[in-house]
Formats: C-alpha cells, sequence, structure tokens
C-alpha cells in the first residue's frame, strides 16, 4: 500500500490550495479515507473523511465551510480543497486509510492514531500559511 500526497505549499492568509493523495496497493474504491494534519507542538487531528462512494462526509470544526474533500475512484486519488486559508491551518497534512471500524461519528471524538485506527498513511506535504 502506497499513499502519495502532494500540492502543499506555502500561501498568504486568505489563498487557496489543493492537496492530491494518490494510492495504490489496494482497491481504492473500497475504502474511506481521511486526511489528518499535525501542526509543530501539536498532536495530530482529523481534518476531513470521506466514504467509499462520497455519500458521507465529514470536516473538523475548524475547516468547515472552508475545505472541501472529494475523490475520484476511477484515479484512486483523494482529494482536499483548502480555500480561505489561515495561518493556524499551517501543518503537515497527510492522508490516511482508516480502519473498518472507525464510523463517521468517530472523527469528533477519537484522535488520529497510526495503527489504532487508521492502518496506512502517506509521508505527507507541508502546508504553510504566512503573510
Amino acid at each position: 500500500v502506497q499513499l502519495v500526497e502532494s500540492g502543499g505549499g506555502m500561501v498568504q492568509p486568505g489563498g487557496s490550495l489543493r492537496l492530491s493523495c494518490t494510492s495504490s496497493g489496494f482497491v481504492f474504491s473500497l475504502f474511506h479515507m481521511a486526511w489528518v494534519r499535525q501542526a509543530p507542538g501539536q498532536g495530530p487531528e482529523w481534518v476531513s473523511a470521506i466514504s467509499y462512494h462520497s455519500e458521507t462526509t465529514y470536516y473538523a470544526d475548524s475547516v468547515q465551510g472552508r475545505f472541501t474533500i472529494f475523490r475520484d475512484n476511477a484515479k484512486n486519488t483523494l482529494y482536499l480543497q483548502m480555500n480561505n486559508l489561515k495561518p493556524e491551518d499551517t501543518a503537515l497534512y497527510y492522508c490516511t486509510r482508516p480502519k473498518w471500524e472507525m464510523s463517521f461519528t468517530d472523527y469528533g471524538r477519537r484522535p488520529p492514531l497510526d495503527g489504532v485506527n487508521y492502518d496506512y498513511r502517506g509521508q505527507g506535504t507541508q502546508v504553510t500559511v504566512s503573510s
């Protein structure tokens, strides 16, 4: 299994970025997928998640209305469109493959822990929002 993120960078407040996560080694369309971020000195947090056919999504309160998660199962790719970026969005963003037992009500209650509630992650892409 491989997850490879791209699209990060430095942007001014109010700017936009689109992250991509290209997957391989598993049947992408059979799995929910999620984005996690970790800022320096802070623990990881779920940013957004999407069900395998995009019928259900989750957003952290801090990004609701600004970020949009979507996926293209034909391309085995997960995306995160980030608009109106704020300095507090600065973090390493990585995509994960949540474990089967994660329900969408869990994302707001259980922190992302490698090997506990997701089994694969990418290396991440850095997003820096600064003027």
